[in-house]
């Protein structure tokens, strides 16, 4: 399956609201590990894939971020959003949509992605027009609603009937108490192709990219906690680092009947081996590269380090990004050893 080719501006909800707890630890800092998450997938699904970032409340809805491929600026704008006022769908969408049109790469689709906790003000009948306004203009639209839900369940069902367009558009409805990222990563709202379609290492990957990356921006995001404290990460590295091993064991064999690709071959495999990787030119040259890790053998330590090496691996283009995932890897390696000496 071709790769889907997107410019996406993700709209936060900023407003007074999301203030509240009912999404630990609040629904603003809830929304933006979703939003770092979903910005992280979108660039390593396609490398030509282009983010960016709006706020929807204050005095007008503002463009953070312009859509781009620096993943970097957009976890930045995103941890320096400010909390204002209440938010503006309609315009929110329409000034949204005026970035998406001024877009680089014209051949990218058009996508906005609205996250919603707060209640919305406007009436149907204004969000059914602007909906049909945007189908019209092949814009696709994704709806994250969450805190007030019930609240605008009728004004948002409405809205996406005049928007969806040979079924482009989802609308995701995220009950309190459960945890926005791992919600969405189960939608067809991170992943296109479907629930089921792609690789969940891309996932964890940029799952754990997104949460590196926080930490080096800055202290404040600290709240969300040791990557190494979560259960349920670290069980969907182990299960996504197994699927990537395995896709590279095919990846080998394939190079073992077709000469021509086993220098491609010997540099996957050097990604995902913390061990460096010697390889010899020249026909009959034999394979050093050593024998994969299992991922569900390591500890949680070597797991993350395993995650975080292939995540730094992609971001070679940018060095601000790739230092603070450094950073990040060594300040957890820091706090493992300290652990260790608690321990004995």
């Amino acid at each position: 399956r071709a790769m889907v080719l997107e410019a996406t501006i993700l709209c936060l909800d900023n407003s007074e609201y999301v203030r509240n707890s009912d999404y630990a630890p609040t629904r603003l800092q809830a929304e933006a590990d979703a939003v770092n998450l979903l910005a992280g997938a979108k660039t390593q699904s396609n490398p030509e894939n282009a983010v960016g970032v709006l706020s929807l409340a204050g005095k007008v809805p503002r463009v953070l971020v312009t859509p781009t491929q620096d993943l970097g600026a957009v976890l930045n704008s995103v941890h320096g959003i400010k909390i204002e006022g209440e938010i503006n769908i309609c315009v929110g969408v329409q000034v949204a949509h005026l970035a998406l049109k001024h877009r680089q790469n014209k051949h990218q689709r058009m996508r906005i992605v609205l996250f919603i906790g707060s209640p919305i003000s406007v009436e149907e009948k204004e969000l059914v027009a602007v909906g049909k306004k945007l189908r019209k203009c092949n814009v696709a639209v994704d709806v994250v609603s969450f805190g007030d839900i019930e609240a605008n369940e009728e004004k948002l069902a409405a809205f996406m009937g005049a928007v969806n367009k040979n079924n482009n558009s989802n609308l995701v409805t995220v009950e309190p108490g459960a945890n926005l990222s791992d919600v969405l990563c189960g939608t067809a709202i991170f992943n296109q192709d479907g629930p089921a379609g792609g690789s969940g290492f891309a996932a964890a990957a940029a799952a754990a990219q997104s949460q590196a990356a926080m930490q080096g921006f800055g202290g404040d995001m600290g709240d969300m906690g040791d990557m190494g404290d979560d259960p349920a990460l670290m069980m969907a590295l182990r299960i996504s680092l197994e699927e990537e091993r395995a896709r590279q064991e095919a990846q080998q064999r394939a190079a073992a009947e077709n000469p021509a690709a086993r220098e491609s071959t010997g540099d996957v495999a050097a990604l995902a081996s913390d061990a460096p990787v010697t390889t010899t030119e020249g026909a009959g040259s034999a394979d050093t590269s050593p024998a994969p890790v299992d991922p569900m053998m390591l500890d949680d330590d070597a797991l993350l380090r395993q995650a975080l090496a292939l995540s730094v691996g992609d971001d070679d283009d940018d060095p601000d990004l790739a230092a603070a995932l450094a950073m990040s890897m060594a300040d957890h390696q820091d706090n493992a050893t300290a652990r260790d000496d608690d321990d004995a």
